[in-house]
């Protein structure tokens, strides 16, 4: 349906994970195709939208806190409209409106295409629109991205069909459905044709991607998709385990747009905990799965995730982590406290661990991390590599940052340059590493 122009300015927060990025851009295309115009500076908009994460508690506290702020600037504009989408609309609805009068509207998971209709239709303050329709985002829709010119999320699936004990992501976003690989590749060649180079794949589960089709489509989607003349970088975020397939470690090998970077989550080492979380894998098969891609792919950066606290996690379980956090010594990693959610398996679950404890379990972790990222990038001191530039560093002159092929966007470290590469933003740079720090490494673009 299409809307008259408003001619008003929208301004859009967007939190959580890349895959609700990607639905705060289609937000954002929908509204400027409408005849919005964005605006950076929150004070000046007709109607400001939060883009919310449910996922755990830490997420929903944050998108409460920013909710509030939001609303503060109704005190200046009383006819602002202030939109609350996403995650936590869809989880709890009716809550909502009783514990957040300031917000106009409440748009699902599902919806949130329709809001520049909505904001149109001027709706009764408290208006929640949540209704379960199985959406999936397709290439014809509009979006505007926000990541940079160079870079982009392009997310292959909706839903997921794990029932991890722990995750509340199914009963918020539904089953899995995957777009067809004609939809995906439709949409990498128009955003290659806005210049971005580098592509991010998401979805819940990549390795599930044509599942719901009963037929694993992840490896003809990648061999579509290097066939894309002047895409360079192609990156897999959120592949499961034991879904990584011989065939597809053969290809992701060979090819040399697909970079040697695997988000694999893990969520833990305890064969008793994995058992609980209902992962179906054990520590020996994760171990052995490491191992098949380091061999396969040595020179590969994997990424996991892994959380403390589970309910009844005790000191040996723990330990157990620790120990295969040290022998696996992955480049990238990130460790969260188990979140007590309602409508989990794990939620309801006897002996919940206490906050202390977790907090001093993840602190340990990423402690540990710490060392281990240290080492991995002190191997990188006196070579040569090509790095994309981001752009310069705010309030260091001269100085710019720029990411390695193994270092993923928002969520991994940095390649400090020591001064501006000549071609620019967005471009290859070959650069010499001399310095290591923790997380980070800094270089000088070579001439």
């Amino acid at each position: 349906m299409n809307v008259e122009p408003t001619k008003k300015n929208i301004h859009l927060i967007s939190l959580g994970c890349a895959r609700n990025r990607v639905d705060a851009e289609v937000m954002l295309g929908s509204c400027l195709a409408q005849g919005w115009t964005y605006c950076d500076d929150a004070s000046q908009a007709d109607a400001i939208v939060v883009n919310t994460c449910g996922f755990i508690k830490e997420a929903k506290e944050e998108s409460i806190d920013t909710i509030l702020e939001a609303a503060t600037h109704k005190q200046e504009n009383p006819g602002l409209q202030l939109v609350v989408a996403g995650c936590l609309s869809q989880r709890y609805k009716g809550q909502l409106v009783k514990a957040l009068p300031e917000v106009d509207l409440f748009i699902g998971t599902d919806e949130f295409v329709k809001l520049p209709a909505m904001l149109a239709e001027k709706l009764p303050k408290g208006t929640v629109r949540a209704r379960r329709s199985n959406y999936l985002y397709q290439d014809y829709l509009p979006r505007i991205n926000t990541l940079a010119k160079h870079s982009a999320y392009v997310k292959v699936a909706e839903g997921c069909q794990h029932n991890c004990a722990f995750c509340i992501i199914p009963a918020i976003r539904g089953p899995l459905r995957s777009r067809t690989i004609a939809s995906v590749v439709a949409e990498v060649k128009t955003l290659v044709g806005q210049g971005v180079i580098e592509i991010n794949l998401i979805a819940q589960d990549l390795a599930a991607f044509g599942r719901d089709r009963s037929a694993d489509e992840l490896l003809p989607l990648l061999q579509a998709l290097v066939l894309i003349a002047d895409l360079r970088w192609i990156r897999l975020l959120y592949i499961y385990p034991e879904n990584i397939s011989d065939e597809f470690l053969a290809f992701f090998a060979a090819n040399e747009k697909i970079v040697k970077y695997l988000d694999i989550p893990m969520q833990h080492a305890s064969d008793r905990l994995l058992t609980l979380m209902n992962r179906g894998v054990t520590q020996k098969q994760l171990r052995e799965i490491i191992a098949k891609v380091r061999s396969s792919v040595p020179e590969v950066a994997i990424r996991t995730s892994v959380m403390t606290g589970f309910p009844s996690e005790t000191p040996e379980d723990f330990t157990e982590l620790l120990n295969f956090v040290k022998d696996c010594a992955f480049a990238h990693l990130g460790c969260f406290i188990y979140s007590q959610e309602e409508g989990t398996v794990a939620g309801r679950m006897q002996e919940q661990v206490a906050e202390e404890v977790k907090g001093e379990r993840r602190d340990q972790v990423m402690a540990l991390q710490q060392g281990i990222s240290r080492r991995y990038l002190e191997s990188f001191v006196g070579k040569t590599v090509e790095v994309l530039a981001v752009g310069p560093v705010s309030n260091e002159h001269g100085v710019w940052q720029g990411r390695l092929a193994t270092q993923a966007p928002e969520v991994d470290g940095l390649v400090f340059l020591t001064s501006a590469p000549a071609s620019g933003s967005g471009s290859m740079v070959t650069v010499k590493i001399h310095q290591s720090l923790d997380y980070d490494l800094v270089g000088e673009p070579c001439l």
